[in-house]
């Protein structure tokens, strides 16, 4: 039994139409490397609070989603988004104390959590895409992955 961490992450891409309905119409300006860290308010309520709620949902419930997953009572688990330009970046770390990894808990979360942002803007657009969802790092257990090694 040793303690286990996952990070993952999802990237939700928005088209200028729903940058715009967000008031964010300088998007295109601002450099990729500013993030853009406040609530975005969308048709439905706060856009990425009620991802980061699904997205620890998602987590803690993995087993119920995924078969032949192990139930594991998490330690923790952390859904944080941020906007890049046009791309709402999502990360989930989730940990545990356990025999068996967490990688699955995190990749649920982050998937969880881009899907919530795509259900609080169809309204605006179906364009909205979703993509990139991977493993960045696990640590615990056999083999420690980083990001570097994926």
């Amino acid at each position: 039994v040793t303690r286990r961490v996952a990070t993952a992450r999802s990237v939700v891409v928005f088209p200028p139409e729903v940058m715009e309905a967000f008031g964010l119409k300088d998007w295109e300006e601002k450099s990729k490397e500013s993030s853009y860290k406040e609530e975005v308010i969308g048709p439905k309520g706060p856009i990425f609070a009620t991802a980061q709620l699904a997205g620890i949902m998602g987590a803690k419930r993995t087993s119920d989603l995924i078969p032949l997953c192990h139930p594991l009572t998490l330690d923790k688990v952390h859904v944080d988004i941020k906007l890049v330009g046009n791309r709402a970046i999502v990360e989930c770390e989730s940990i545990v104390t356990h025999k068996t990894g967490v990688e699955m808990e995190a990749l649920v979360g982050a998937s969880i959590a881009a899907l919530t942002i795509y259900d609080m803007v169809k309204a605006i657009s179906h364009s909205v895409r979703i993509e990139g969802t991977e493993l960045v790092s696990k640590t615990g257990g056999k083999s420690d992955i980083g990001y570097d090694n994926i």
